[in-house]
């Protein structure tokens, strides 16, 4: 294999590591955007090379609910929740890593999320008051109903409902509706909208490639204040019983892992929790992977061929 013909020639493990051969198989899982699978991999590629240990990523496995529920069991089913966005994902960590202790993480890395506009709109749609306005909801409206469109994001992800909660909050539901679909299908709308100078709206964050693709411009909101977000989306009147209306906050990002690994891999486990990751580096990832269509494995072993001494701070 070439990655460990690579680094049997490049690294001399460590003890520790090597005496987690006879531990558990890692099991990671396969969340839907790419900076999630980036992460997934090399997360992979420093556990299959360096740790000497093994990892598999379950593929398929992106219900971010089922993730957390089969790292709480700490059965093995999955082990490795590999992009954890706070506070989207508030419920998961207030039940399994506040309440039940079950779930470990590691130090975040930061992350914004925002609507916004091809750079070709960006003086005519400034801030969320300008999409107040029916002519230019009329803009954005695609199948002629009388409300502009605007993508949410995938149907599995929380900040889907969290765009939905604040153009409720914004008063802007009798203008706009939300368009639920996957990000591979966005990308597609997203580089005919370009080609053809077509109006659109949409919601994304930092890290992703399409930053350094495209001419994006964000869309302002009100500032973060105290109180102005409330957010209940686990509820089954999720969109009734919240309110957000104001800008996020930069997220912290995280690698969440069972617990469990601390007596079926404590090697892993240790790992998993020291691992620091840079938005830039991740971007690069995310670059290679997304836009330049390379393979994730073959990306995430030559990083970490080329980055030793990074993973082994991460390792020791």
């Amino acid at each position: 294999m070439r990655y460990a013909k690579t680094l049997a020639a490049a690294i001399v493990v460590s003890s520790a590591a090597t005496a987690v051969h006879a531990q558990e198989l890692v099991r990671i899982s396969d969340l839907s955007w790419t900076g999630a699978k980036a992460i997934g991999h090399v997360i992979k590629a420093v556990i299959d090379g360096p740790l000497g240990s093994e990892a598999e990523i379950v593929e398929g496995l992106s219900d971010q609910s089922i993730v957390a529920e089969g790292m709480d069991k700490g059965d093995g089913s999955v082990d490795v929740y590999t992009d954890l966005w706070m506070p989207n994902q508030q419920a998961i960590w207030d039940k399994y890593i506040v309440e039940a202790k079950s779930v470990g993480h590691n130090e975040p890395y930061p992350g914004t999320q925002k609507m916004y506009v091809p750079h070709y709109l960006a003086d005519q749609v400034k801030s969320f008051s300008d999409l107040a306005k029916p002519e230019i909801a009329a803009m954005f409206d695609k199948d002629g109903n009388g409300k502009g469109e605007y993508w949410a994001g995938d149907a599995g992800w929380k900040s889907t409902k969290m765009w939905q909660v604040k153009f409720k909050s914004y008063g802007l539901t009798e203008l706009w509706e939300p368009e639920i679909v996957s990000d591979a299908t966005f990308k597609a709308q997203l580089k005919a909208a370009y080609t053809a100078s077509k109006p659109l709206i949409f919601y994304y964050w930092t890290p992703e490639w399409v930053h350094a693709a495209y001419d994006i411009s964000p869309i302002d909101e009100p500032a973060f204040t105290d109180g102005c977000m409330d957010m209940k989306l686990d509820q089954e009147d999720w969109l009734e019983a919240s309110s957000f209306a104001c800008k996020s906050e930069d997220a912290m990002v995280y690698v969440a892992y069972s617990k469990s690994l601390e007596q079926r891999n404590p090697a892993a486990a240790k790992f998993l929790s020291q691992i620091k990751l840079h938005p830039a580096v991740v971007n690069e990832w995310i670059l290679k992977i997304g836009r330049d269509k390379e393979d994730p494995q073959d990306v995430a072993e030559d990083w970490v061929t080329a980055n030793l001494d990074t993973v082994n701070a991460w390792i020791n």
